[in-house]
């Protein structure tokens, strides 16, 4: 919306009935309510959100990240009511959003890929076919869902026995998320790094990839740290990565923005995983280390404009970026969400910080959809430096009323293998098990450091004869407060 306002394009939301308070609703220019609040009733209606945009007047339509982003009958359905979808063609999302369509796309591009089934595990096959097709991968073997991302739909599978279930429980995930059930075995490769392309592509034929995006710091295979560039990546290797990446969307004839997502193995060598047919989540921290605005991209290049884009500079980064997906989730509780009303909400700022919010003080995280409430972005001219600012910023965010998973990224960022970049997809939940039972939560100053505090800026005051605002006067006398009722117990 704000890539958009800059534009000079108006805006539309649509909103279920439990995000009547969120932001988008209120920057946008109109809005419209499902008057519903399950994902089915509401987000993934094709046909009301194609009668929502032709009842306002729409020019084109933002899929976003999730829901019916990678959604082929979406797209389709938004053309064939005069609309512009802002992302790739139908086709290319019926090919390419299909995890198994999109290896065999990878196989005949010469990109490789990671050894699994050649197409969807059939919906009615027996417990023992489906042990049958497991066996043939062989173990560990992830089950992933074929439509969507985000980790939803995904098991891991170390042996036989568990496969069924997990089968069963990934198409019922899957059919959640995305409407769409269909499951396929891929190989699991151990100890094996998440990086990942980020891709523009015009419609005469330019493609233009960016500097890797590091994904591996994953909860659930879900990813909740990313960086770029990525420390172990060197400067062939991401020639290589970007020269698959384009080989594979030009054979497709790719349009607008989208990633693909690749497996670095310890030896260097890597392994095409999928393409997302959207723009990514993470996409902020190629934007901080490029200096290119993504999402005015996608709307410039959906109005039919050629890339201007100096493809060096895409690929070479200046400085380094770090983001931290904030949840409403509970670390010390296995990741449990936890829905409830955001009290008070302030994020950091500060040189180099950049908050991406879905949230603000006043708002229910709601029970029905993904506990993600903001991205916090931080860049540096370093990586040693983007990892400070971090931690600072991280020390700053004040999130009132719900549990998230701020306490942990401040562990997490201050992690000596996270520091040294010694990490895999593996490593939070290695690091998680191995912590032991300290909590995340970082204890108040004790009353000593309260008091010290509280002197020393009387005193300064005092010496200097400034005035405060309220609020730091507020803070003052709070540590004053806090000291003397230490005392008297």
């Amino acid at each position: 919306m704000r890539a958009c306002r800059e534009l000079g394009l108006a805006t539309v939301a649509v909103y279920s009935d439990c995000d009547r308070m969120a932001p988008h609703v209120r920057y946008a220019d109109e809005a419209i309510g499902f008057g519903a609040n399950e994902s089915g009733e509401s987000y993934l209606r094709i046909g009301k959100l194609v009668e929502f945009a032709t009842r306002v007047g729409a020019d084109a339509v933002h899929p976003g990240y999730g829901f019916l982003a990678e959604n082929a009958a979406f797209a389709r359905a938004c053309t064939d009511a005069g609309l512009r979808f802002i992302g790739p063609h139908a086709e290319v999302i019926e090919l390419m959003g299909g995890k198994t369509a999109s290896r065999e796309v990878a196989a005949r591009a010469g990109v490789p890929i990671v050894p699994g089934t050649d197409s969807a595990v059939p919906a009615d096959a027996s417990d023992d076919a489906i042990q049958t097709l497991g066996d043939g991968i062989g173990y560990p073997l992830f089950v992933k869902a074929v439509a969507g991302g985000g980790g939803k739909g995904m098991r891991l599978v170390r042996e036989a026995s568990a496969l069924a279930g997990a089968v069963h429980g990934a198409r019922s995930e899957a059919i959640s998320a995305f409407g769409n059930g269909d499951v396929y075995f891929e190989r699991c490769i151990e100890r094996g790094r998440h990086i990942e392309v980020q891709l523009l592509g015009d419609e005469y034929g330019t493609v233009i990839p960016f500097v890797e995006r590091e994904c591996s710091i994953q909860r659930r295979h879900q990813k909740v740290i990313e960086e770029t560039p990525s420390v172990a990546v060197n400067i062939e290797t991401r020639r290589a990565l970007a020269g698959a990446a384009v080989s594979l969307a030009t054979s497709v004839g790719y349009t607008n923005a989208g990633t693909i997502e690749f497996l670095l193995d310890p030896s260097g060598e890597f392994y095409f995983l999928e393409m997302n047919t959207r723009l990514q989540v993470e996409h902020p921290v190629t934007e901080m280390v490029t200096g290119i605005d993504l999402v005015r991209w996608q709307l410039k290049l959906a109005q039919g404009e050629r890339l201007a884009i100096d493809a060096d500079r895409a690929l070479e980064p200046h400085g380094h970026a770090i983001e931290c997906r904030v949840y409403a989730e509970d670390p010390e509780a296995g990741f449990m969400p936890c829905p409830g009303l955001i009290s008070s909400h302030q994020p950091p700022a500060g040189p180099g910080i950049r908050v991406d919010a879905g949230v603000d003080a006043g708002y229910e995280v709601p029970v029905y959809y993904d506990s993600m409430v903001s991205k916090l972005i931080a860049w540096g001219s370093t990586r040693s430096m983007a990892i400070d600012r971090m931690q600072r910023a991280l020390s700053e965010y004040e999130i009132s009323g719900v549990k998230t998973t701020v306490p942990m990224f401040r562990w997490v960022l201050r992690h000596p293998d996270f520091i040294e970049g010694r990490f895999d997809t593996n490593f939070l939940e290695t690091a998680l098990a191995t912590r032991g039972s300290t909590p995340f939560v970082v204890p108040p100053p004790a009353v000593e450091e309260l008091t010290i505090l509280a002197v020393a800026v009387d005193a300064l005051l005092t010496a200097s004869g400034r005035t405060v605002g309220r609020e730091a006067a507020d803070r003052v006398g709070a540590w004053k407060r806090a000291a003397r009722l230490e005392g008297l117990r």
